[in-house]
């Protein structure tokens, strides 16, 4: 008897969309190959500094073939192959690069949305009467991508939404090139586990078996109600969608959080300034981006990771709305005395200090805070928008806040994998470049 959780008649199928993703194959590690032909057909890695602790942000494809991955500490790297070659981030480097990269997108198709440093997606919905065979155009793109930088590679997916695109590029590494049609995504799926999906994870794999899934095949003839109960609501639906060919994912939905965090180095750890100087850049870094997007933060969790694996973590749940970084760091530096008082023997910022990291979420538009009548935060407010108007205008050098005039190197520029930044020529040595994005 045919199982009724799976029919296949269900499947109500959504392919007139169109759209690229195109993934660079260990971009950070290809750009210093790139950089120094010396380095090409080497082990590679990226460190943010050298250090046995520091963890490797970036791989090369021969040492991807080794067994190293990104996040491993340089010390187990080392154990692996003891001739990885370590260089430093170089951000500046990188954002040329995709900066670079996305100008040869953009003479293809005018939506162009990166998704991050190493991403970005093509919507060619609206150019299926311009070309013809999107295979060539997506050769044509790898082609133009070697004329800028011969050493780097890409993986791109076609399919009828992002989501799939995304797991075509999965699917042949490196230098792929996979298009997912309603013909072969069966064909697709019943090769993969429900962990090579991008988003389900182990959690979210034991949601599904739970409910009798095993399988991203299962997974797609699974009825709307079943993936619901999975997932505990809409999510379910979602993934529905996704696995017949709908659009959930392709444009950037309404910021649930902000972060910011960095590895810190030996050097750094030693020095309780240092340290606080990180906090202060930290909360800067979030202060600009809530700016950025008019919005105030009502929850914020901040952590601390140490050399022996431990971490210290605390949660704010803010009675005003908070925007600004010198009272976020004013709230995080009581929380820390009142620990160490409870606890003498305990100090959260020390020498064996490894991360640190910050959190915000539970956003609130800055046209519907409340104000009492006499609250002195309403000119706080004003003035922190009129600096950050100022600094738009007239370059983000034109003025700072005293807590942006901070010891040089303290803090070095950083990319994350879920940001694009965009290049910053400034090189003021007294003035720290990396808290301001521009």
């Amino acid at each position: 008897m045919k199982d009724e959780r799976y029919a296949k008649n269900s499947i109500h199928k959504n392919t007139g969309g169109i759209v690229m993703y195109v993934d660079m194959n260990s971009f950070f590690a290809s750009c210093e190959q790139q950089l120094d032909p010396a380095l090409r057909g080497k082990p590679v890695g990226v460190c943010p500094y050298e250090s046995p602790n520091a963890a490797v942000i970036a791989v090369s494809l021969e040492a991807k073939a080794l067994g190293i991955t990104t996040g491993m500490r340089l010390i187990e790297c080392r154990q692996i192959c003891p001739q990885l070659i370590i260089r430093p981030s170089q951000p500046v480097k990188y954002r040329q690069f995709h900066i670079a990269i996305i100008n040869v997108l953009k003479k293809y198709c005018n939506d162009v949305i990166p998704k991050s440093i190493d991403e970005a997606i093509l919507n060619f919905t609206s150019y299926k009467l311009v070309y013809k065979d999107f295979l060539l155009i997506a050769r044509q793109i790898k082609c133009d991508i070697k004329e800028q930088a011969d050493y780097l590679k890409c993986s791109i997916g076609i399919a009828p939404n992002a989501f799939l695109a995304k797991l075509a590029t999965d699917l042949q590494k490196p230098d792929g090139l996979v298009e997912i049609t309603a013909d072969n995504i069966d064909e697709h799926l019943k090769k993969l586990r429900l962990t090579d999906l991008p988003g389900i994870a182990s959690a979210n794999e034991r949601r599904l078996q739970k409910v009798g899934i095993y399988t991203p095949l299962e997974m797609r003839y699974a009825s709307i109600s079943l993936l619901r109960k999975a997932f505990g609501g809409i999510v379910g639906y979602y993934w529905h969608c996704r696995l017949h060919f709908y659009e959930v994912d392709l444009y950037v939905n309404q910021t649930k959080s902000m972060g910011a965090g960095r590895t810190i180095s030996g050097q750094q750890s030693s020095s309780l300034q240092t340290l606080d100087a990180l906090v202060i850049s930290l909360c800067t870094r979030l202060e600009q981006r809530m700016v950025k997007q008019s919005v105030f933060c009502r929850q914020a969790l901040f952590s601390v990771g140490y050399k022996n694996r431990s971490d210290w973590k605390t949660v704010f749940h803010f009675a005003n709305p908070l925007q600004d970084a010198i009272e976020f760091r004013s709230y995080i530096m009581h929380r820390i005395k009142e620990y160490e008082i409870a606890c003498p023997a305990s100090s959260v910022l020390c020498k064996d200090v490894f991360s640190i990291n910050i959190t915000v979420q539970d956003f609130i538009k800055e046209e519907i805070i409340q104000y009492n009548l006499f609250d002195n935060r309403i000119q706080q407010d004003k003035l922190r928008k009129t600096m950050y108007l100022i600094k738009n205008k007239y370059g983000k050098n034109s003025v700072r806040k005293a807590c942006e005039t901070i010891e040089p190197d303290v803090m070095k520029d950083a990319i994350g994998f879920g940001s694009v930044k965009e290049l910053n020529a400034d090189t003021d040595e007294g003035f720290n470049n990396f808290l301001l994005e521009d």
